[in-house]
């Protein structure tokens, strides 16, 4: 695994509260004589990607399944958790293969469970880019691996390539360039169709002939909905601010 680089002390990335802690999901809903209806079961994904040097970054993903207080075991104070399940990646950048890959159960239901964790292994030497949940399926799909596992790294591979957005903003950060100013020149067409053909097809918004893909080609690039809603907040100007430079 490469060595963990050191990170300029004024940059983020460290430390109590980094991201928000709340709960995603909305209050429990009501029912039909108005009293929040029984929780039974609660899965949660968290996925996190680290850098470790400026070719290489960890991606640590865990899910974990629950049951709630004393559903199983009378008058247990406490959630029961059935699965817990923790893989590390060290993926390469720019080429998104996955160098070295590293499963734990830290909680399982039959003893037999561990048995499978040397497989994933078989991870070193793909690719987390394109194609990646097609061959995590054929690779360990059913009776050829974990479940909950399986289900895990189909997570993570969409925040792998989120953190390849990240790698250029924090770059970024260390050479002490601003994001956000008064006065961007913006990509020039070259980066823009490379950035581009990066996303082509991977969503509605982003398919061939898109009204999305349209309008970045003839106007240039537009400031993202969650970057103008923060701006908005710290009553910050949103103008001259491209998101491909």
């Amino acid at each position: 695994m490469p060595e963990v680089s050191q990170r300029p002390s004024a940059l983020p990335g460290t430390g109590e509260g980094l991201f928000a802690g709340d709960s995603i999901l909305p209050d429990p809903p009501l029912g039909p004589d108005g009293s929040p209806l029984p929780a039974l079961h609660d899965r949660e994904y968290r996925v996190r990607a680290y850098r470790l040097d400026a070719g290489h970054f960890l991606l640590r993903g865990a899910v974990r399944d629950q049951k709630p207080p004393g559903l199983y075991v009378a008058d247990d104070p406490e959630p029961l958790t059935i699965h817990h399940m923790q893989l590390d990646l060290v993926i390469a950048l720019p080429s998104m293969e996955i160098e070295d890959a590293s499963l734990e159960f830290r909680m399982y239901p039959n003893r037999e469970c561990p048995a499978i964790v040397e497989r994933y292994r078989e991870l070193i030497g793909l690719s987390v880019a394109r194609g990646f949940t097609h061959q995590v399926r054929q690779l360990f799909g059913g009776p050829r691996g974990c479940t909950h596992s399986t289900a895990l790294l189909q997570a993570m591979g969409p925040v792998a390539v989120q953190y390849s957005y990240s790698a250029g903003a924090f770059d970024a950060r260390v050479e002490g360039e601003h994001l956000i100013s008064g006065s961007t020149s913006g990509a020039g067409p070259e980066r823009r169709e490379q950035l581009l053909a990066m996303n082509r097809n991977t969503c509605h918004v982003w398919a061939d002939g898109s009204g999305t893909i349209e309008r970045l080609r003839s106007e240039g690039p537009s400031v993202p909905v969650f970057l103008e809603r923060r701006l908005q907040r710290l009553g910050r100007e949103a103008e001259g601010f491209d998101p491909f430079a």
